[in-house]
C-alpha cells in the first residue's frame, strides 16, 4: 500500500485513485498483471529459454558470471541464513562509487535494473508529464506509461544511429522524463554523451533524463556516469545482467542525486533496496573491479559480432550498422521477422523479437563462436 505522502504526492502531480491502484500493483510486482502482460509478452517468451537450444533471444551473455565472482557470491550463499553477513551492501556501493568516481551517496543497489525504470515512469511522469523515448527501444518504459495512462512519444531512429535527442524534446518539450538506452536495445547503437548534454541543457528545468547503460561495457563509449556526480536532474541505470552474465542473479545499479533516489523510494517505504540477494551483491561486488576479464569478454563478443555480421553479409542480408553491444538487427527484407523467428525456432534456434517500427528487423543476441556458427547455418537452411 501507498503511504499517504506518496498517494498525496501523486495526486497532485494529477493521478486518479484508480492510477494509484495501478502504481501501488506496479511497485508491488505487478509488472505481471493481466492487463500489463499481453505486451510484453514477445519479451518474456524471448527471456524463457528453449531447453536444448540456441538462446540467442534475450540479450543474455553466453557464458556466466566470472569465475572468482561465482566463488564470491558461493562463499555468501554458504552463509545465506545471514541477512547481511559483513555489510556486503556497503562494500558494494564503495566499490562501484571507486570505479566510477562517484561520491557513495549517489550510488543506489537494486534487485535487477526492471524496478527502477519502472519507479522512474512512476515518478516523473503523470498526467500531465509524459515519457520520451526513441523507437525501437528497451519497451518496459512504454508500458509503465501505457498502464499509467501518461502522455508517451516514441521518436523514430535513424538505421545505424542513436537516439534523436533534438526531435525528443520537440516531440514534447514539457514531458517529465526522457529515457535513453545507450547502447540502444535493441539497435546496439550509441547515442554521443554531447547529445545527451545537448538535452539536459535544454529540457525543462523539472524534467529528468534517464540514461539506461546496461549494454555499456561491450561498448568503449564514455559513460554519462559524470553527469550523475554533479547534476540532479539525470539518472544514469546500469544492470549486471549483461557482461557479467548475472540475468538470473538479478543485481542492477543507479548513479543519481540522493534527491531523486529519495523520491523514487517512496512508494514503498524505501524497502526494495534493503532486500537485495546478498550472494548477488557479492558477486557483483568481485566482478565489478575485474577490468581484465571485462575487457576481455568484450573483445571476444566483437570479434564473434564482426564474424556473423560479414557472414550475413555474403548470405545477402542487411545488417543495420554500427551496433556497440552483444546485438545486431537483421533485415530480412522479403520476409516478416516473426516468421522467420519460427522458422529458425523450429531448427532449434532462439532469435529475438522484432519492433512494430520495422517488422522485416529481427534482433539477434551474440552468443558463443559456437551459436553463431548453428545461427548462420539455420539461416541459410530457412532461406534456401
Amino acid at each position: 500500500m501507498l503511504d499517504k505522502d506518496a498517494r498525496n504526492d501523486l495526486m497532485e502531480r494529477g493521478y486518479s485513485r484508480r492510477q494509484l491502484g495501478r502504481i501501488a500493483a506496479l511497485v508491488g510486482g505487478g509488472a505481471a498483471l493481466a492487463p500489463f502482460a499481453p505486451s510484453a509478452f514477445a519479451q518474456s517468451q524471448a527471456a524463457r529459454g528453449v531447453k536444448g537450444a540456441v538462446q540467442i533471444g534475450a540479450n543474455e551473455c553466453w557464458t556466466g558470471p566470472f569465475p572468482a565472482a561465482v566463488a564470491a557470491g558461493a562463499t555468501i550463499l554458504a552463509q545465506g541464513n545471514r541477512y547481511d553477513p559483513d555489510d556486503l551492501r556497503g562494500k558494494l556501493i564503495k566499490t562501484v562509487a571507486t570505479v566510477e568516481r562517484l561520491p557513495e551517496e549517489r550510488v543506489m543497489p537494486w534487485p535487477g535494473s526492471g524496478d527502477p525504470l519502472v519507479r522512474s515512469v512512476i515518478t516523473f511522469c503523470s498526467p500531465s508529464k509524459g515519457l520520451v523515448t526513441a523507437d525501437p527501444t528497451f519497451e518496459s518504459a512504454w508500458r509503465a506509461a501505457a498502464w499509467l495512462e501518461a502522455p508517451l512519444a516514441k521518436v523514430p531512429m535513424a538505421p545505424g544511429a542513436g537516439a534523436d535527442v533534438r526531435k525528443m524534446l520537440a516531440a514534447n518539450p514539457n514531458a517529465g522524463l526522457y529515457y535513453i538506452c545507450t547502447p540502444n536495445n535493441p539497435t546496439g547503437t550509441v547515442t554521443p554523451l554531447a547529445d545527451i548534454e545537448w538535452l539536459l541543457a535544454n529540457k525543462p528545468a523539472d524534467s529528468v533524463v534517464l540514461v539506461d547503460e546496461a549494454y555499456l561495457h561491450f561498448s568503449e563509449a564514455p559513460s554519462a556516469a559524470p553527469l550523475a556526480a554533479t547534476r540532479s536532474d539525470v539518472i544514469v541505470m546500469r544492470t549486471f545482467s549483461k557482461l557479467f552474465g548475472m540475468a538470473g542473479v538479478r543485481l542492477g545499479l543507479t548513479f543519481a542525486h540522493p534527491d531523486l533516489h529519495k523520491r523514487m523510494m517512496r512508494y514503498d517505504g524505501f524497502q526494495v533496496t534493503g532486500t537485495l540477494p546478498m550472494p548477488a551483491v557479492a558477486c557483483g561486488t568481485a566482478a565489478y573491479t575485474m577490468a581484465d576479464a571485462i575487457r576481455a569478454r568484450r573483445a571476444e563478443m566483437i570479434a564473434v559480432r564482426e564474424a556473423t555480421i560479414a557472414q550475413l553479409t555474403r548470405r545477402g542480408l542487411q545488417v543495420l550498422p554500427n551496433s556497440q553491444a552483444n546485438m545486431i538487427m537483421v533485415d530480412w527484407k522479403t520476409r516478416p521477422a516473426a516468421e522467420m523467428q519460427k522458422a529458425l525456432l523450429a531448427q532449434n534456434v532462439q532469435i529475438g523479437r522484432n519492433w512494430p517500427i520495422w517488422p522485416t528487423v529481427s534482433r539477434v543476441t551474440i552468443g558463443s563462436a559456437d551459436d553463431m556458427m548453428k545461427f548462420s547455418a539455420a539461416v541459410d537452411k530457412a532461406l534456401a
